[in-house]
């Protein structure tokens, strides 16, 4: 089924991801101008410049490294199909032939389509796990979408789900511990009749209430792979209320002090949590990301430095729009400036002690976190890989001093406070002569580059941070950290997301997901139309990098350009593709016992829905990629889970269009009938009892 892209951004809004969804997920961060306003050079303009793949005018880049993604961009005409991004003769084996996939990638690819449910591979079940309102202590009331309080939410599971874990329980070989994110909230489609001028005290409340974190024990069902919530002691929910404790070289700074917190210690929730990641010692991580989108007022703001980082994460100059500035002064920068430096950082839970206090990684730097995901070296170094998700920003790395000790909590959850905080700058390795627009591969044979990580900050073991960045101060860099950035010359990106480390190869990837502008000659403007495909980064990027993990170089290629496989400009790694799903927008990333990585979806502008993927990465079937499920109508494919029996997704937003209302919604999953839609974890077993993506011999 070949797919033509759609313009986001078009009058008619066309994408799958809606105008309310880019409100209330990310603050409308792809409209008007773009945050970063460096001369950096971006990543495009690199590649460009030396390594570019270029068909019928569109630009692709090979990156090796980390994953970013991000909502979908802008489509437009189709490149000429006579060409492709790895020249004429891309397919790894002539469409005629046999072709076995490998383990991980046995089952049938699902197509491309527009249903309200979620369509799974034949062969496999399915169950809803967990949906928006369930209880998760104990004694909380069941769901009434028409009688919501913040009382009843608090013990409830959260609104729009997106990073998963999952945990082996400490007491009960039945038992896991499953942990997601709750990034976001969606007011019109959560209260009927809901004035969005004039909300409630209770409504707003009730926002509070649906960020966060969960942290849910399940049970497993006989010999399949099927879980069933339950009630149990580690049962906890997170919040924006909840109380967290800022750790690292920001603590205690005059940049986070405030009128509730005189010392700058201790932050009230957390905000925007997107993509995370499991620690090797049992503990979450999780990203803030659109966290200055709650935020109101800049524009109110005298004190220039103030006013400067202000505008750098794009805080709205006037109201927000849920408007909680209107029931706590700390969401109002000009009456407590600091409060915003209290977000977007990493977090840290311990989901195996209910009381525990999270805390904030500060020396991880404060951006738009999508992701913090850990790489242990041989020697037991930590090195945890983070991208900022926006337009034209940065991939960064941590790496610590400190090794990590088997079984000893206390000292593992520290080893983030200790080591150097790097931003990555790329170049491509062919010269310009060898690009010529044709799609033609270079005299090496590949599109690739190197790249090198950039000192911004180190803390030692004492906790004394110095910065490697001149005219900034060690706290300033951990707090303005995209300025430092800015300083040292990172190379911009196309809205890096989620950046996961192979488990079997050690190599990096990082999802982009899409950039309306890339390519643009000056600052963060593009030089560029809708239309014209020139550049133009409307299906994103999945990047494979070769990192020296505790090192400061690395070489990167471009295993995926996105998209339609009969457009020309997209390439699988080398892969047939007459054998391959169309793919769009890639975000969360995660690993398969096989090594084999996959990929969910956020916006596709296929015209179908979003879905889950499976990417061989290794071998003579590199680069192909099968779609293993779709989720419902206008619902985004978040926080991938993959192990021998299961596979969770969390889906996020489903029926979140912009003609919907609670009282008329797009979508009745996952209840059915006429009832409203509701985020929801959905798991995904063999109805044979077999391993995932494994047929039986």
């Amino acid at each position: 089924m070949s797919l033509k892209g759609l313009n986001l951004f078009s009058s008619k809004f066309t994408s799958s991801r809606s105008s309310i969804t880019c409100t209330y997920k990310c603050g409308n961060a792809c409209f008007g101008e773009c945050d970063n306003k460096s001369d950096n050079p971006y990543f495009g303009d690199l590649m460009s410049r030396r390594t570019a793949l270029k068909a019928g005018g569109l630009t692709v880049l090979t990156v090796g490294g980390g994953a970013a993604l991000a909502a979908c961009s802008p489509a437009n005409e189709a490149a000429s199909s006579s060409t492709t991004a790895a020249g004429a003769s891309s397919s790894a084996s002539d469409s005629s032939s046999e072709h076995t996939s490998g383990k991980g990638l046995q089952f049938e690819m699902v197509e491309p389509n527009e249903k309200d449910e979620l369509v799974v591979p034949a062969g496999y079940a399915q169950s809803v796990l967990i949906a928006w309102g369930d209880p998760v202590i104990e004694g909380a009331p069941e769901f009434d979408v028409d009688n919501q309080t913040a009382a009843a939410a608090e013990q409830q599971f959260g609104f729009n789900n997106d990073f998963a874990g999952l945990l082996p329980h400490p007491s009960d070989d039945n038992r896991l511990v499953y942990v997601c994110s709750h990034e976001y909230t969606t007011e019109p489609h959560m209260h009927p009749g809901y004035d969005a001028d004039n909300p409630t005290e209770e409504q707003v409340k009730i926002g509070w209430a649906n960020h966060g974190l969960t942290v849910l024990e399940v049970s497993k069902v006989g010999d399949t792979g099927e879980l069933k919530r339950e009630f149990g002691p580690l049962n906890r929910r997170i919040t924006a209320t909840t109380p967290m404790k800022l750790v690292g070289p920001v603590a205690g700074s005059d940049y986070v002090k405030t009128s509730a917190d005189p010392e700058g210690v201790t932050v009230l929730g957390t905000l925007n949590n997107c993509a995370g990641g499991v620690t090797p010692w049992g503990t979450i991580l999780s990203g803030e990301e659109n966290f200055d989108q709650y935020f109101a007022n800049s524009a109110s703001v005298e004190d220039e430095r103030t006013k400067a980082s202000l505008d750098r994460l794009g805080i709205p100059e006037e109201g927000s729009e849920r408007k909680w500035e209107l029931f706590d002064d700390r969401f109002d920068v000009a009456k407590e400036p600091n409060e915003v430096n209290r977000f977007g950082y990493v977090i840290e839970i311990d989901p195996m002690d209910p009381e525990s206090t999270p805390i904030k990684h500060t020396a991880l730097g404060r951006f738009k976190h999508e992701a913090g995901n850990i790489h242990i070296t041989d020697d037991g170094t930590v090195v945890c890989y983070s991208g900022d998700d926006a337009r034209f920003e940065y991939l960064y790395k941590f790496v610590s001093s400190r090794q990590m000790e088997e079984g000893n909590l206390a000292h593992n959850m520290t080893i983030m406070d200790h080591g150097t905080l790097y931003v990555a700058v790329m170049e491509g390795n062919s010269p310009q002569s060898e690009i010529d627009g044709s799609g033609e591969l270079p005299k090496d044979g590949a599109f690739d580059g190197e790249g090198r990580w950039e000192k911004l900050l180190t803390v030692d073991e004492d906790g004394n941070a110095e910065s490697h960045v001149d005219g900034f101060t060690a706290e300033e860099v951990a707090i303005f950290t995209r300025e430092a950035a800015d300083a040292v010359g990172a190379t911009k990106m196309d809205r890096p997301e989620d950046v996961e480390a192979s488990p079997v190869t050690g190599k990096v990837y990082m999802a982009l997901t899409n950039n309306k502008y890339r390519g643009a000659a000056e600052k963060s403007k593009e030089d560029v139309m809708e239309y014209a495909p020139v550049k133009e980064n409307k299906n994103g990027l999945v990047m494979e990098i070769d990192d020296d993990h505790a090192g400061e170089a690395f070489t990167w290629n471009l295993i995926l350009v996105c998209g339609d496989p009969e457009e020309a400009y997209t390439y699988f790694g080398g892969f047939d593709k007459e054998k391959v799903s169309p793919i769009s927008c890639p975000d969360n990333l995660a690993f398969d016992e096989h090594g084999n990585l996959w990929i969910s979806t956020d916006g596709n502008a296929l015209g179908s829905n979003d879905g889950l993927y499976a990417l061989a990465v290794e071998g003579d079937n590199r680069g192909e990629l099968k779609c293993f499920l779709t989720v419902p109508y206008a619902a985004e494919t978040c926080g991938p889970i993959v192990d021998k029996q299961r596979v969770l997704v969390n889906v996020q937003h489903p029926g979140e269009t912009d003609e919907a209302t609670v009282e008329s919604p797009s979508s009745h999953w996952p209840d059915g009938g006429s009832a409203v839609p509701r985020p929801a974890t959905a798991v995904v077993w063999k109805q044979d009892g077999g391993e995932i993506g494994v047929e039986k011999a």
